[in-house]
């Protein structure tokens, strides 16, 4: 669930980019971090613990105006894609409000990307939350590369449901904001609908 800061009347949204190892995730919110002017966004922070590394920083969109009078704060996190970090995912999943799983289309990663979308689900289910109850987005990574899978055997294998889905080449910036923007749709969506079924 949204925080909301009543004090600074902004609302505090939280977007986990979750894949595996190597994936592309970090590179994703470096160009976003990249491209957002300076005084809209807090600082990148990075977090090393013994190998693990985990990073974040947070922003105020241009242009999606208020909520309930509120600004909106998006804070944009990372998890390890290593396998033997899944208590810092687990970790960094907590209060997640959405999704983006940055898949790679390696040939070579295409069951990784499986076992890391189960990862996910398992991560979420012990932190309380469904995976159809969250906003997710698929992001189809590392397009330009000779091996890359073709994306409908990405979409067998991992979007059975349908999920918006973009192609990616983030060490570009290709597809990168575009995935953003679908996840951000996402969180907002849910917040609105959460809303009027307050009243």
């Amino acid at each position: 669930m949204p925080f909301i800061n009543a004090a600074a009347r902004e609302i505090h949204c939280k977007i986990v980019y979750y894949g595996p190892g190597l994936g592309g995730k970090t590179t994703n919110l470096e160009f976003l971090y990249g491209r957002i002017p300076q005084h809209r966004r807090g600082g990148l922070t990075s977090l090393k613990t013994a190998g693990d590394r985990t990073i974040y920083f947070d922003f105020l969109p241009l242009d999606l105006g208020t909520v309930a009078g509120m600004r909106t704060r998006f804070h944009l996190y990372t998890v390890p894609g290593q396998p033997r970090y899944n208590l810092s995912r687990r970790l960094v999943l907590q209060g997640a409000d959405g999704v983006v799983f940055v898949a790679d289309s390696s040939r070579s990663r295409f069951f990784a990307n499986r076992e890391s979308l189960d990862n996910l689900r398992e991560n979420l289910a012990l932190a309380g939350i469904g995976i159809d109850s969250v906003p997710l987005v698929l992001q189809y990574n590392k397009r330009d590369l000779p091996d890359a899978v073709d994306v409908r055997s990405l979409e067998r294998l991992l979007n059975a449901a349908g999920r918006p889905s973009f192609e990616a080449i983030a060490i570009e910036g290709l597809g990168v904001v575009e995935t953003l923007k679908a996840v951000v749709s996402g969180v907002l969506e849910k917040m609105a609908r959460i809303g009027e079924g307050v009243h």
